[in-house]
């Protein structure tokens, strides 16, 4: 999502009412009032990326009339919205990005989701920004993420959108579909982007039916976070790398007396952690070739039954609540935790001896979710706004080493190559940037994971149901919404 988190969000939602989890909160509130209040998360139309779990329809026999009455009511909302074409008036033409603005002062609105402890760094950037511009002043309108996905897409088809913005990768194939946003093809060759200068999984995952539509600004993954009074006092020396070494952690962090060291979460950031574990294995969640999930492949049962082994050994309470396992570690009461690098700053300013390491690699090969922030240009009609923009866009990236700052990776080598990780927390972890692995742009997809794969791994490590069982049934609801919204897309 973003991500995010009550103490340091990923994503930049550090706090709590704007995490993935407060999110899925506000959106289960939002479903159960009625579907006049339903934000465009649900299929077909937008979402919010990594939301957390929430009350389902999978195992509710009423459930599919109500979910294609949803439909319905959302393929009429990309009529309105201008997916087939539409918009809010003639679109204007980007002129050609020559690295500076030469035209009357323009004052651009720029719409991002950074309300947690990353949002001072980036308006310090804006700031630095309007300081070297005489002619361009960027005001920033920061919202929670919700509210930012919900708002976007009306907005610009009213032509009150943002002149310039922020979205997670996982958000662009929805927007781009909607004709929300516009393709940055131009603008990168503009700015001499190429994949030389970025990881291939972070430069291609912004490609959208052959086309561009974001800039990358960063990278975020999970990373393993260890208590280093706990390791010491279990004479543990060095990170665990893989899943022995791991496990000795454990034992003998169980024998110092820490009982449980490792609590596992049947929310967020389960579904992370899950999807983590299937890259390990060898596995993918979701098929580019037809609207079909793989998450129930050999690969992630392996995943998943792994996660339930943590709590069958005894290594984490049965039922871990939503934050729980963050919070039993900033207080002291557990050993490790997986989470977003988004906690860094909120660990460090919290005074628990940690340090961070990359996730085990559990499985057969290292691999680690992640997402990304990129720039975006939505639909708009006015060719000044148009080019200011795409300075502000050029500035950003190439300041990007500034954004570093919020514990986050800058998305360009040149950047990161720069010494700005140098001692920095994340630095082991941007070190791994080629094992990070993200969710392929297919519009929708978001609120397909919320509605399927989250609640079978819910399922899964609560022992409600077999690994299999629990990812059997939810790849195939996921298909039927994967069919649902490749017709409303057009695939």
């Amino acid at each position: 999502m973003g991500h995010t988190d009550p103490r340091g969000g990923a994503d930049g939602c550090l706090q709590h009412h704007d995490s993935p989890r407060g999110l899925a909160m506000q959106f289960t509130a939002l479903y159960v009032c009625g579907t006049s209040r339903l934000p465009p998360e649900r299929v077909p139309v937008a979402e919010v990326g990594n939301v957390t779990s929430r009350r389902t329809t999978m195992s509710n026999p009423k459930a599919r009339p109500r979910r294609l009455a949803v439909a319905a009511g959302a393929a009429a909302l990309l009529m309105i919205t201008g997916c087939s074409g539409g918009g809010a008036g003639p679109q204007a033409e980007a002129p050609e990005f020559t690295g500076e603005y030469t035209g009357p002062e323009v004052t651009l609105s720029y719409w991002n989701g950074f309300t947690g402890g990353d949002g001072p760094f980036m308006q310090q950037m804006v700031d630095e920004f309007n300081a070297e511009h005489d002619n361009i002043t960027v005001e920033s309108n920061t919202m929670q993420w919700a509210d930012f996905y919900q708002r976007l897409p009306a907005a610009v088809t009213a032509g009150e959108g943002p002149d310039v913005g922020v979205m997670h990768l996982d958000q662009l194939a929805t927007m781009a579909a909607r004709n929300v946003i516009l393709p940055l093809d131009d603008l990168a060759d503009g700015l001499e982007l190429t994949e030389d200068d970025f990881t291939e999984e972070v430069w291609d995952a912004a490609i959208y039916n052959e086309q561009r539509y974001g800039i990358p600004l960063d990278v975020h993954s999970l990373a393993m976070y260890y208590n280093t009074d706990h390791f010491a006092a279990a004479g543990i020396t060095e990170a665990p790398t893989d899943e022995a070494s791991f496990a000795d952690a454990l034992a003998k962090l169980k024998a110092a007396g820490y009982e449980q060291p490792f609590w596992m979460p049947s929310l967020w950031p389960a579904h992370l952690m899950d999807l983590s574990l299937l890259w390990q294995f060898g596995g993918e969640p979701y098929s580019l070739d037809a609207p079909e999930a793989t998450f129930d492949s050999e690969a992630g049962v392996q995943g998943l039954t792994w996660m339930r082994s943590m709590v069958d050994e005894g290594y984490s309470p049965s039922d871990v609540a939503a934050d729980s396992q963050y919070v039993a570690f900033k207080n002291g009461e557990t050993s490790i935790t997986w989470d977003g690098i988004w906690q860094i700053n909120d660990l460090s300013d919290s005074g628990i001896p940690f340090a961070a390491a990359p996730i085990p690699t559990i499985g057969d090969e290292p691999a680690v979710w992640a997402n990304s922030h990129h720039f975006f240009l939505p639909r708009q009609d006015d060719e000044n706004t148009l080019a200011a923009a795409q300075v502000f866009i050029a500035w950003m990236s190439e300041h990007s080493g500034d954004w570093a700052g919020s514990g986050l990776i800058p998305a360009r080598l040149s950047v990161r190559d720069s010494g700005v990780l140098d001692g920095t927390v994340q630095q082991t972890i941007a070190e791994q940037i080629d094992n990070m692995r993200f969710l392929p742009l297919i519009p929708g997809i978001g609120s397909v994971q919320v509605e399927t794969l989250e609640i079978a791994v819910s399922s899964g490590v609560l022992g409600k149901q077999t690994p299999e069982e629990a990812l059997s049934s939810a790849a195939n609801e996921a298909a039927e919404l994967m069919e649902e919204n490749e017709a409303a897309f057009g695939g």
